[in-house]
């Protein structure tokens, strides 16, 4: 577990299971090669850009109608993480999204935070990765930013990070190999 402050940062390196991540690495290489991954775009229904140079990752959203058993695994487990930070931490969770995300070679997400300025409901960002053997080399690595200090984290396999939506600045610097992840919000309603 890392932690630059309990409030801040959360890390654990095995948040998901060994057959949940090779599941979840096998639907999301199936949505990319089937050209369902769509290209993110920054913004939320009130103001959306989809010709943004913030961001260069393909993504697909995860909704239990779409019937893959790893994903409904995903979302059941993400469920009772939230049970448990509203039974023990008072959070006030009552809804959530996530969706895969692929960067591909030479692609990044410039620092930003992840809470839009017309609608304050995200309160949690929360990853997981899906990425075997990565290598610092590789790049992809996420930059945290809080009081003057960069955490920085590899998107390795079975991590997940969970931090304030509306207070942790970070970014995905340049992927020099393909990355996969699940990346959501846990939210106020």
């Amino acid at each position: 577990m890392i932690a630059i402050s309990a409030t801040r940062l959360e890390l654990t390196k095995n948040f998901l299971s060994d057959k949940l991540v090779k599941g979840l690495q096998q639907n999301i290489s199936q949505l990319d090669s089937t050209n369902k991954m769509t290209q993110a775009g920054i913004g939320n229904a009130a103001v959306k850009d989809s010709n943004q140079k913030m961001r260069g990752d393909k993504i697909y959203w995860l909704d239990k109608t779409n019937n893959n058993a790893f994903e409904q695994e995903f979302l059941e487990l993400a469920e009772s993480f939230i049970a448990h930070l509203n039974s023990s931490c008072y959070t006030g969770i009552h809804n959530y999204e996530f969706h895969y995300a692929v960067y591909e070679a030479g692609s990044y997400y410039k620092k930003h935070i992840d809470q839009f300025q017309s609608d304050n409901k995200r309160k949690f960002s929360f990853i997981n990765y899906l990425n075997d053997d990565w290598q610092e080399a590789d790049g992809g690595q996420l930059h945290l930013y809080y009081d003057g200090e960069v955490q920085k984290i590899e998107p390795q396999s079975k991590t997940a990070v969970f931090f304030k939506s509306n207070e942790m600045e970070h970014e995905v610097v340049l992927c020099n190999r393909s990355r996969m992840s699940i990346s959501g919000w846990l939210k106020s309603s």
